[in-house]
């Protein structure tokens, strides 16, 4: 968990401001349907007004501007009486309490919409802020979760705001098109909007940060039964882009519509023939949601991981022997996809946190060593934290059971299943599987083959960095074919991977394992094609 205390002053406003010939670009766009009234919901310093003077300014243009902090609001007022603009306003103040007066009335107001919102976290805004954010969405009788980011009703309501045909264009966060907490957004936007692009660069646009940002444009319905052409994404590199007409990318971008539309949008990033060939291989009779073959369940979540989790050294200093049980739960505890007392060895020569404690006894029965240990984690007050304080004795770790099967809750270039044979517990970083049709070495084989890795860039989420996240549901919506009799060479496997080669082991079990399925060898390098881009895409390569 990540605590306010530890943001900067700059994550905590939400500050990141778009370069002036990203904002040019934008404005183009908007400007180029004539509108009558523009709405900037977070104005900063005022690089959008600065964009339509740059775009040459139409004087019978209302601009309406908000701006939280009184030193950027007067910059962008010093914008305003800069390039003559008469007809705008800048109010300071917090734009959502606006907003929502605004959407009682049910009227949109806007014929145009520019802007970059606040990029903070739900948890890290003032409370009020949160009311605010939260009254959004009730406004919209839409879904909400405290998961969500300041960005997410800003855009909402900015969308609401603006009339039938108008446009709307926005710098955002590039998790709109995967994580959860922007579902309602996207579904939101599949309904009013007649076309979505997304422009996703290869670029961190934003200096001093890992935070993808993304092109939004798009065009609110005419009518509320007019047919939508869905979302399309168009990958750029460079700045290069720029120099063509946005009206001609967004026309040419081939958008896709349906369940697209409805659920996550990393599919928009894929041709249609690529689309296909994953439906024909996931209507396959042999091929299983893994929700169908496997149960998922979150790792132990010990409340204090620095804790509870130890290395050799710490358990013999305190004599915590009894207590002890074999442990991983990071990608550095098992590179491969076996986990045995091989690997387990390594580890603890290492120093790795190897031993996971769970003291399942009474505090006044415990020897003097193991007393002095939970007396330091009080003199840490570990006990104060939540999980530990809401359990009683507060270092008595709940739900401790292990599978024959873990799986890490992060990846980097593709996840993997990993055969835990010494039945080692994992924690919360990892999750605890078990078969329930099939071998455990077929399915921790089957698992890496194209289609399942590509449906795993399809239904998970990541975030700065690039890093693949995947949480239960998302994991039981995946696909993997499922043929007995497979002879798979494991050892051979585990090693590939442990010395980086995971794509040859895709590339070569998906010519196993699709063959058995009546897949060619062109159509299994298709589907290998299909997870690079979409891998590369995630890590911006």
């Amino acid at each position: 968990m990540k605590f306010k205390a530890d943001q900067t002053s700059q994550k905590l406003r939400g500050g990141y401001y778009t370069p002036q010939n990203l904002a040019d670009y934008v404005t183009k766009w908007v400007l180029s349907k004539n509108p009558k009234t523009i709405l900037e919901p977070s104005c900063g310093d005022g690089v959008f007004i600065q964009a339509i003077a740059n775009n040459g300014y139409d004087p019978n243009i209302e601009l309406s501007c908000f701006e939280l902090f009184d030193t950027e609001a007067s910059k962008a007022l010093d914008r305003c009486k800069l390039n003559n603009f008469s007809n705008a306003t800048i109010t300071e103040g917090d734009f959502l309490v606006w907003a929502n007066e605004c959407l009682k009335k049910n009227k949109p107001i806007f014929d145009g919409v520019l802007g970059n919102p606040p990029f903070i976290r739900y948890q890290f805004l003032e409370r009020n802020f949160q009311e605010q954010a939260q009254l959004v969405f009730e406004h919209l009788d839409l879904k909400f979760t405290k998961h969500t980011n300041a960005w997410v009703p800003f855009l909402l309501s900015s969308l609401a705001l603006l009339k039938q045909g108008g446009r709307i264009g926005m710098v955002i966060p590039s998790e709109i098109s995967h994580v959860m907490h922007a579902q309602s957004l996207r579904s939101y936007l599949g309904h009013v909007c007649s076309k979505i692009v997304i422009i996703d660069p290869k670029e961190i646009w934003f200096e001093d940060t890992l935070q993808g940002a993304v092109i939004l444009l798009a065009e609110k319905k005419q009518y509320p039964d007019e047919a939508s052409q869905g979302v399309g994404i168009a990958s750029v590199s460079g700045f290069e882009f720029l120099q063509e007409d946005p009206n001609v990318l967004f026309n040419d971008t081939v958008g896709i519509n349906g369940e697209t539309v409805e659920g996550k949008w990393t599919k928009a990033t894929l041709d249609i023939d690529e689309l296909q060939l994953i439906k024909r291989v996931i209507a396959h009779p042999d091929v299983r949601k893994f929700k169908d073959i496997a149960k998922v369940d979150v790792g132990i979540v010990t409340g204090a991981n620095n804790y509870f989790l130890v290395d050799n050294e710490t358990v013999k200093s305190y004599k915590l022997e009894r207590f002890a049980h074999p442990m991983f739960g990071r990608s550095q505890h098992c590179p491969g996809i076996i986990y045995d007392e091989k690997q387990h060895i390594e580890n603890q020569e290492k120093g790795l946190p190897t031993n996971l404690l769970y003291i399942d006894e009474e505090f006044e029965d415990l020897s003097r060593s193991v007393k002095n240990y939970i007396e330091l984690g009080e003199a840490e007050e570990y006990h104060k934290r939540y999980k530990c304080r809401i359990r009683k004795p507060w270092f008595k770790v709940p739900s401790v059971y292990s599978t024959e099967i873990g799986m890490l809750k992060r990846c980097h270039d593709a996840p993997r299943l990993i055969h835990n044979k010494v039945r080692a517990y994992t924690t919360d970083t990892a999750y605890r599987i078990s078969s329930t049709v099939t071998s455990i070495e077929n399915l921790v084989c089957s698992f890496l083959n194209p289609l399942t890795v590509i449906t795993a860039e399809l239904e998970g989420r990541f975030y700065g960095g690039g890093v693949l996240e995947l949480v239960p549901s998302e994991i039981e919506k995946l696909y993997i074919p499922i043929v007995e009799g497979l002879e798979h060479n494991v050892e051979e496997i585990n090693l590939l991977i442990k010395n980086g080669q995971i794509e040859r082991v895709i590339r070569q079990q998906g010519l196993l394992i699709l063959d058995k399925l009546g897949f060619t060898q062109e159509e299994n390098e298709k589907l290998v094609e299909i997870w690079k881009k979409l891998r590369d895409r995630r890590l911006r390569k």
